[in-house]
């Protein structure tokens, strides 16, 4: 079989989601990013049809599937809405620690809401002072008696407020050595006592997905909640950016095409000086450049999450190359659809302007475009 091409199945999967984000999620899109509020109706199409979170495996309810179907239905829900797009995204960010390192007994308690959709779960490690230094967090984890109590401020979480769920990484040996040999993982419920959900941030784009701080004020947890052994938390945490960073990448290829859809749509209608636009060789030289730019963007980010899900030596350098090139890739696409569509382009009655908003956080979260460049090369010359 060619190392590209797609099984039955995962085939299958892109028919039923793409059918699912164009009849039940695209109808709200502009809406929910007109009145910035969290899409409902994407959470329970995605939800009833099981693509909330099909990653988790299926020992814990989950559809068990593998990385490129993943990203697969990552890319279709953003190529009509972003922000819809990070339910499923999201969903494997903030469960990827407990995959990765939790105690069997942490993932039977956490796992099974995720997959049935009960409940939703996000990442917090990002705060004010410790964006890409994440290792300078002041977040601190206290053992007390068998309970674990943390304290401190996360910031930019996506979906706060939605989940109920949060993996949190926080300082549990000031005195390590290496900052980030003493943090922690831990998961936090949104009922345990001390948690508190901050207010909305005012973005420029996904608006439907709530950003939000997220605080620990005396917030006490089972001392079961941990994952894995204290101090292995930031291992985790770069173990988990590596399976899905490229999830980002699929986003970002989702949001190009979108954009790249309704220009084409666009150019092939309008008139201008009595030819259509896709009559001039300009046009289509743009159309052409951006449709070649997005599919070296898919493949780049299929390759990624193939090589996460075979644990290939190099998928570290491919999560990032995947993240990077394709989140430039949709800011580059978007830009440029605007731009085909003139000054309708800039209107809010289509929706290129609001992906070209959306694009731009795929070049920032999990890792800035520029951190990145740090990681691959540190992996091309170490």
């Amino acid at each position: 079989m060619p190392q590209f091409t797609l099984t039955d199945d995962q085939s299958d999967v892109r028919a039923a989601i793409r059918e699912i984000a164009e009849k039940e999620i695209a109808p709200y899109a502009a809406e929910c990013d007109e009145q910035e509020r969290y899409p409902v109706e994407a959470q329970k199409a995605l939800t009833s049809a099981g693509f909330q979170a099909v990653h988790i495996p299926e020992e814990y309810g989950g559809a068990g599937a593998d990385a490129v179907t993943t990203v697969i239905v990552i890319e279709e829900v953003a190529r009509v809405c972003a922000a819809s797009s990070l339910i499923p995204a999201v969903n494997k960010l903030g469960s990827m620690p407990i995959l990765l390192s939790a105690s069997e007994e942490l993932k039977q308690q956490v796992l099974p809401s995720i997959a049935d959709g009960s409940a939703m779960i996000s990442y917090a490690l990002s705060e004010r002072e410790a964006g890409s230094d994440a290792a300078a967090m002041r977040t601190r984890a206290v053992r007390d008696g068998d309970d674990w109590v943390l304290n401190g401020t996360k910031c930019w979480i996506t979906n706060a407020g939605v989940s109920a769920w949060y993996t949190v990484m926080a300082v549990s040996d000031p005195d390590a050595a290496r900052p980030a040999n003493g943090i922690s993982a831990f998961v936090v419920h949104q009922d345990d006592p001390g948690f508190v959900v901050g207010s909305k941030e005012r973005k420029m784009g996904i608006k439907g997905s709530p950003t939000r701080e997220i605080h620990f004020e005396n917030c006490r947890i089972p001392g079961d909640r941990i994952i894995g052994e204290p101090g292995t938390g930031f291992k985790t945490a770069l173990k988990t950016l590596d399976h899905t960073r490229p999830t980002i990448g699929a986003q970002a290829v989702g949001i190009a095409q979108g954009a790249l859809d309704v220009a084409i749509g666009y150019v092939k209608e309008r008139k201008q000086f009595g030819k259509r636009l896709a009559d001039f060789q300009a046009l289509q030289f743009m159309i052409a450049d951006a449709a070649m730019r997005v599919e070296a963007a898919r493949t780049l980010v299929y390759q990624a999450a193939a090589a996460t899900e075979r644990g290939d030596a190099n998928k570290g350098f491919l999560a990032s190359a995947a993240k990077c090139f394709a989140s430039d890739v949709a800011m580059d696409v978007t830009t440029d659809a605007v731009q085909l569509l003139g000054g309708y382009g800039f209107t809010r009655d289509f929706p290129v302007e609001r992906m070209m908003r959306d694009a731009k956080i795929t070049q920032i979260y999990e890792g800035t475009n520029q951190v990145q460049r740090l990681v691959m090369a540190r992996a091309l010359l170490k």
